[in-house]
């Protein structure tokens, strides 16, 4: 389930696009985000928006922790009802995660390849993540206990573009201005309406 997007948006854009835009995260170099990479998110601060930089993969359930107490981070979260997930769900702990475009495995396995998906119309867009910040875990036994900012992304039912792709789920995509604040600031009992597919409309596939 998604684990591979892109992302180019330069900060500049981002500017444009939030009021009183704080960036922490520096030069960002363009390219593809893998699973446990550094990446680019948006949180709220007061009356204002931070760009951060947060490593891709949320703090695992205990269960799922190797023996040795790796935790290699779950990418993507749908069960915002579980007792794990619940305690970040707050907008403290949202974030917007700006992409180009996202990926999903073909059917037939790795040597099938990946399609690619993007907003119509050169849009911007953002997944609606969780982001927990200052997180120490154990995520590669050679660097031993790390203290990160972590993110992932919420995921829903696919639309009629992604489903013949991938028929279990899709990204939580916002491409509304009002959409980004509602999940960056409004409570839980609103912004979880937002766990929805995006248009068929809206999401063209690229090859």
């Amino acid at each position: 389930m998604c684990n591979l997007y892109t992302s180019t948006t330069a900060v500049d854009a981002m500017r444009r696009l939030f009021r009183e835009f704080d960036n922490r995260a520096g030069n960002l170099e363009p390219g593809d985000i893998y699973p446990d990479r550094m990446a680019p998110i948006i949180t709220a601060e007061d009356a204002g928006h931070v760009l951060r930089r947060a490593r891709w993969g949320l703090p695992s359930p205990p269960q799922y922790h190797s023996p040795s107490g790796i935790d290699r981070g779950v990418t993507n979260v749908r069960n915002s009802t579980s007792p794990h997930w619940r305690r970040w769900l707050g907008p403290e702990n949202r974030c917007l995660v700006p992409f180009d475009r996202f990926a999903e495995p073909k059917p037939g396995g790795r040597g099938a390849g990946d399609s690619w998906f993007e907003v119509t119309d050169d849009r911007p867009a953002f997944f609606a993540g969780i982001w927990v910040p200052e997180w120490t875990s154990l995520r590669k036994l050679k660097d031993g206990q790390t203290t990160d900012d972590l993110f992932g992304f919420m995921t829903c039912d696919p639309n009629a573009v992604v489903a013949p792709i991938h028929p279990k789920a899709m990204p939580v995509i916002l491409v509304e201005p009002g959409e980004w604040h509602a999940w960056l600031r409004a409570p839980w009992s609103e912004a979880r309406a937002l766990q929805r597919p995006l248009g068929n409309e809206d999401l063209v596939v690229v090859e």
